[in-house]
């Protein structure tokens, strides 16, 4: 952390937040634009925008500044925590629904990762993103389940390996609108949606992309194997609870490839399901997951209990 700095401005023309980093390399972007925005950054006594344009002449004053070195997962103690299993070398939990497993920046409270940080500061060095410290896979806010966390470098370089071979078989729950006579297997090339702002997956083959948007886009080959376990009919709608299994792990996989099969994922408004009056999160939930212990090598086959929503 740089503290208590003060420098001369001697070339004009350059935006404040670019001066700080030619100044203080260690630093960030990010960690510049944030200081400035928080008033920890001061141009000839006075808080400045972070898009200010420096005349040459000024004298800027760092009251705070972080370093890239400080990007680290800031434990938070009130963070409830469900844990389903811990040894020397792995922990894994039961994420609620509502909660990401990792905050955006340092300065997030609230997610799971920084309730293991208060737990297992151990956690927090490991792996090559800072802020996901020693999680080896991630689910989306809204969906609840298993989340795997390493205890040791050791550790967590075996786990990502054997995500990266897509050894790690995953099993979820998946309750869908309508009903859904037999299982199956979907294979999409999926890819983020370049026509809008925010992360939605499609298919790469079967949208109406022009060839410029698809130029520089690099699909991600997703299989999922799906089958029915239990039908729910009320007077005014049909429901299917699925039993989804995935090798792979591509962003909103099984969000995605749900909904291009005409199968959506009750409350997941994203990919076109039906708005649910008072449900928060999406009916998907991150049941199990088989792998080979990272030390003993030893099969092991983590499961959590079924959510509200898939219980009978």
């Amino acid at each position: 952390m740089i503290r208590d700095k003060s420098i001369e401005v001697k070339e004009g023309g350059v935006r404040l937040d670019a001066a700080l980093l030619l100044h203080f390399p260690t630093s960030t972007r990010a960690f510049a634009r944030e200081a400035i925005e928080s008033g920890a950054i001061l141009v000839d006594g006075r808080r400045a925008a972070k898009g200010l344009k420096l005349r040459g002449g000024e004298t800027i004053e760092v009251r705070e500044l972080a370093e890239a070195c400080d990007n680290t997962v800031a434990p938070d103690p009130s963070v409830r925590l469900r844990e389903v299993f811990a040894d020397d070398a792995l922990l894994a939990y039961d994420k609620p629904s509502g909660m990401p497993v990792q905050p955006l920046k340092r300065s997030e409270l609230g997610t799971l990762m920084n309730g293991v940080a208060a737990r297992h500061p151990e956690c927090i060095p490991l792996g090559d993103r800072p802020l996901l410290a020693g999680a080896v896979h991630r689910i989306d806010a809204d969906t609840s389940g298993l989340v795997l966390v390493a205890r040791t470098a050791e550790a967590f370089e075996n786990l990502r390996g054997q995500f990266a071979a897509q050894t790690v078989e995953k099993t979820y729950l998946a309750l869908v609108e309508g009903t859904v006579a037999a299982g199956g297997t979907l294979e999409n090339d999926l890819v983020h949606d370049p026509t809008l702002p925010f992360c939605r997956m499609i298919d790469i083959h079967h949208n109406r992309l022009t060839r410029a948007q698809c130029e520089g886009l690099k699909p991600l080959h997703a299989v999922t194997n799906f089958r029915p376990v239990e039908f729910i009919s009320t007077e005014t709608e049909e429901q299917t609870l699925l039993e989804v299994t995935i090798f792979t792990g591509v962003t909103h996989q099984i969000r995605a490839q749900l909904a291009l099969a005409g199968m959506h994922i009750v409350n997941d408004r994203l990919y076109g399901a039906f708005a649910v009056e008072n449900m928060t999160g999406h009916c998907l939930h991150a049941l199990a997951a088989k792998f080979r212990h990272p030390v003993s090598g030893d099969p092991m086959d983590l499961r959590t209990p079924y959510p509200p929503w898939a219980r009978a």
